[in-house]
This record gives structure tokens, C-alpha cells and sequence, in this order.
């Protein structure tokens, strides 16, 4: 089985280097979705099926506070895991994004493997464990 991944990240270069690490972990990806923002993540979930969202936490327009927020008031959208991949780690702002029902939190910059027992973890795929 293959998923349809949504990566959010302000930055360019950080949604290259995750696309890649899903592929260098052999995460079997069907379509691999970008935005630079919560709002354009939003934008994404209303029009495609997305199995699981990786998502950083500091972007203009809109953050990915403000986009898991949004996320959880929508009937089908509050069902698609999050995984939040930000280098900000305190154990104030985890525990945050664990209260809004963030699946999972990973600190840049992360191993494959990381990525790849996640994925596995969540979405159940026992090619990914």
C-alpha cells in the first residue's frame, strides 16, 4: 500500500530533504503533496485524500498551530494523523502539540529511520517498520 503524504514547510530546501528521507526510508508514497504554509495545507486536504501530514510549527501566513487547530473543527481533516517536524523541541511546546492530538513530534534534523518507524508506527505499514 502506498499513501498520499502532505509536507508543510516554509522552506523549500527542509520539503526536498523530507521528500527525500521518505524515499531513502522507503516510505512507499503515492503522491507526495507541498505546501509553504498551513493555509496552503488546507487548501490541500479539502481537495485530496491525504493519509498523513508532516507539518513544521513556524511558517508565515499560517502556522501550524493555527493549522492543527483548523484541522481538528473539520469532520474528515481532524481524523488525518500529524506529525510535527520542527527543529523547536521544549518539552512545553511537545506536550502543546500532544494536547491537539499531534500523532508525533520530530526534531530536525532526523535520521530516515526515524521517519521510516513513524510512518510505520502510525500508519500501520509493515514494510515501514
Amino acid at each position: 500500500m502506498s499513501y498520499n503524504i502532505l509536507v508543510v514547510d516554509d522552506s523549500r530546501t527542509t520539503r526536498a530533504v523530507i521528500a527525500k528521507t521518505l524515499k531513502l526510508a522507503e516510505v512507499p508514497v503515492n503522491e507526495l503533496y507541498q505546501a509553504e504554509n498551513g493555509a496552503e495545507a488546507l487548501e490541500i486536504l479539502n481537495g485530496n485524500w491525504v493519509d498523513l501530514v508532516l507539518a513544521d510549527i513556524n511558517m508565515p501566513v499560517m502556522d501550524g498551530v493555527e493549522m492543527i487547530d483548523r484541522m481538528s473543527k473539520d469532520g474528515l481533516m481532524k481524523t488525518v494523523p500529524v506529525v510535527i517536524v520542527s527543529t523547536e523541541g521544549s518539552k512545553t511546546r511537545i506536550e502543546e502539540m500532544r494536547s491537539k492530538g499531534v500523532r508525533a513530534y520530530v526534531r530536525k534534523p532526523f535520521a530516515p529511520e526515524v521517519v521510516k518507524k513513524i510512518v510505520g508506527d502510525i500508519l500501520g505499514d509493515q514494510n515501514a517498520e
